[in-house]
This record gives C-alpha cells, sequence and structure tokens, in this order.
C-alpha cells in the first residue's frame, strides 16, 4: 500500500516530459503567483512531510462526498467540468507542465469552482501520501504517447504507477482511460489488469459526462480516433 512503512519512499526520481513550455503570458503568471498556493495539497514534498504522513482530505475541501484524482490534467479542461457538475465531490489533479498548471488556474477563476486541489508536479508524489482506499474514481486523459518501443517503459500503464493507483482506489472505483493512441490501448488492456484492475467497458463512445479536451479536439482534427476505457478495482 502507498503509506506502508515497509513500503520504500523515493526522494528523487527520474522524470520524462516538459516542466515548462512556450513564455507565460502575464494573465498566466498572476494566476500562478496569485491562486497555486491556496489551491496546492500541502505535505506532498519531502520538505514538509518528511515522515509522509498520510493526506489529510479536510484540510482541501469542506466534506467532500468523495475524493477524485485526475493524473496529468492538461489544459484543465476535463478537471474544471467535472469539477462544476459534481459540486459535492473534491477533486485533485497533479500536472508537473506548468503552462497546463496555469491554464487551469485560469479556467478556475473564470467558472469559480471551489472543489480543486492542484499539485504542480509529479503524481507519483502525491502516491506517496494518498490515504490507501481513499479515491473513488481516477481520470487519465490523453497521457504522454511515448511513441517510440523503447520508452514504453514510461508510459502510465505500467506496474509502477498502476499498483500505488491501485492502493489509493477504493474498492469499486472506477479508473478512467481516454487515448487517441490505439498502441496505448493495447498495452492498457494488458498492464492495466495485471495491476488488479477488472475492465468495464472498452469503447469509440465517451462516457456521458465527458468534454472533449484540446489534446482530443487536436487528435481528430488529425484523423485519430479517440479511444475510452474503464477499468475498476474490484
Amino acid at each position: 500500500m502507498t503509506n506502508d512503512e515497509t513500503a520504500p519512499i523515493l526522494e528523487r526520481r527520474n522524470f520524462y516530459g516538459r516542466r515548462a513550455g512556450h513564455t507565460l503570458r502575464p494573465s498566466q503568471k498572476i494566476y500562478l503567483t496569485e491562486d497555486l498556493e491556496s489551491l496546492r495539497p500541502r505535505g506532498v514534498t519531502m520538505e514538509e512531510n518528511p515522515g509522509r504522513l498520510p493526506l489529510d482530505f479536510n484540510t482541501l475541501f469542506d466534506a467532500p462526498k468523495e475524493i477524485w484524482l485526475e493524473i496529468g490534467f492538461g489544459g484543465g479542461e476535463h478537471m474544471v467540468h467535472m469539477a462544476a457538475r459534481y459540486p459535492d465531490i473534491g477533486i485533485i489533479g497533479c500536472e508537473p507542465y506548468i503552462n497546463g498548471v496555469a491554464m487551469l488556474l485560469g479556467k478556475i477563476r473564470a467558472v469559480a469552482v471551489q472543489n480543486l486541489s492542484v499539485y504542480a508536479g509529479d503524481v507519483r508524489d502525491m502516491f506517496d501520501i494518498l490515504p490507501s482506499n481513499s479515491l473513488s474514481k481516477a481520470f487519465l486523459n490523453y497521457p504522454d504517447p511515448w511513441p517510440k518501443k523503447r520508452h514504453h517503459r514510461r508510459r502510465f500503464v505500467t506496474q509502477d504507477h498502476l499498483y500505488p493507483l491501485f492502493a489509493a482506489l477504493k474498492s469499486g472505483a472506477e479508473f478512467r482511460i481516454a487515448t487517441d493512441i490505439e498502441d496505448y490501448v493495447r498495452q492498457a488492456l494488458e498492464e492495466v489488469p495485471q495491476a488488479g484492475f477488472h475492465l468495464v467497458l472498452s469503447s469509440d463512445q465517451p462516457w456521458e459526462d465527458w468534454i472533449s479536451t484540446r489534446y482530443e479536439q487536436k487528435a481528430l482534427r488529425e484523423g485519430r480516433a479517440p479511444h475510452y476505457l474503464t477499468f475498476q478495482r474490484p
């Protein structure tokens, strides 16, 4: 389990991918300066939480009905949409790409949702402190495909990532994946069940509460078909 005292805690991890992209707009710099601090969960870093005590959700949200996790929220469209649709749910989003974080913060201002917490970093850091059996749903929308075969081990759908996610999810919790990469679907269908999940649905039709993201629109423009997978922790 993620907070088992016998489990090794990695102080330093290899990270593959971009931390930043194009120069931020002045408004985005303001969002990061003024808004991120109040939304970020405390105790994720080793400096703040050297004992790696489990995250207290009551410090993030006001009596949430459930806690959900979005892994790599991109520009934040889906995360804000779900927060507005389900105001009694607390949603934690993890995204190391600071430009995406800035875009999300702008959307939060525009919609004024109150039930989000934002970690501008690697979701593996969050796994270290998430209580076991605490999440009711998790989302992985259009993850980095790492198309070269030698890089497939960097994809999220590997056991190093799936095992701590499984431990953090409650019994019966959903794990949703949306991707436009056929080989990512293949790997997910192979790896996710190995981590203990059951496949519930594999479809070319999205979920009823889905909102099409900027990455999905790009895929459609370039002729790639989206695919939607639903797994469940038994």
